[in-house]
């Protein structure tokens, strides 16, 4: 099995649910071929990084060098996990991959983007039109929108800055370390005011899939009227899928 390198602490909640479902999909892969317990996973490095301090670091949009900072605290952490012969890392969050050119710059190993796993899943559940959710930096950036594009789907225009900041206000007040009791409503509301019929919302921030809890591991899932894309649980997958590489060819 390949080493994989998780990149994790932004936040911390969901760099659990990471580990948890690549571990757990394992366990599936090896007891699905008769392995006997304890099942094998996959090796494993997690380096943590500060959110409060990643989050200060943040840049300005449209301007680069304020970003190097940034980039600086994220490239130090995938060198330390290259250090620590890892095969290929990923980031568990979504919004340092709106800098993620920058980051793997002097990165040797591979860093697979949560962008191409979430266009793909996208793609397959049949949908022609995406609304992106996440933090203001991910909602800023055409990131999502470009790759989506390759996949033949089309992305929201970029929301008002009002409901971009009500959409990072409601990730840091109810999503800090898990989901608040009333996260869930309050994200659905959000999504009646600007999902069209037969979108497809991606879930672009680690956290807000936690305020389903049933579907926390699945690609895509349909909750309160919506059909949800969940990147994350794309992103484990396809992690998953290329650390068991070989055994699968076996």
């Amino acid at each position: 099995m390949k080493k994989i390198g998780i990149l994790g602490g932004v936040g911390w909640a969901s760099t659990i649910d990471y580990y948890r479902a690549i571990c757990e999909g394992a366990g599936r892969f090896f007891a699905d071929r008769g392995a006997a317990a304890p099942l094998p996973v996959p090796p494993i490095t997690i380096e943590s990084v500060v959110q409060a301090q990643t989050r200060a670091l943040r840049g300005r949009p449209g301007d680069e060098a304020s970003w190097a900072a940034f980039h600086a605290v994220f490239r130090d952490a995938m060198l330390t996990l290259e250090r620590a012969g890892c095969d290929f890392a990923l980031i568990a969050s979504n919004t340092p991959h709106a800098r993620l050119h920058a980051i793997k710059k002097g990165v040797m190993m591979p860093v697979l983007s949560i962008f191409d796993a979430a266009a793909k899943a996208t793609a397959a559940t049949g949908s022609a039109q995406a609304l992106v959710l996440g933090t203001a930096v991910t909602m800023q950036a055409r990131n999502y929108a470009n790759v989506l594009a390759e996949h033949g789907v089309s992305a929201n225009d970029t929301l008002p800055d009002a409901e971009i900041a009500e959409m990072q206000a409601m990730i840091d007040e109810d999503f800090h370390g898990g989901a608040a009791s009333g996260a869930q409503d309050r994200l659905l509301r959000f999504c009646a005011r600007h999902a069209r019929p037969g979108t497809a919302i991606l879930l672009a921030c680690t956290e807000p899939p936690l305020a389903f809890p049933d579907h926390i591991d699945d690609v895509s899932f349909e909750a309160g009227g919506f059909l949800f894309v969940n990147p994350s649980a794309a992103h484990a997958a396809a992690a998953l899928d290329l650390a068991l590489e070989d055994e699968r060819a076996g």
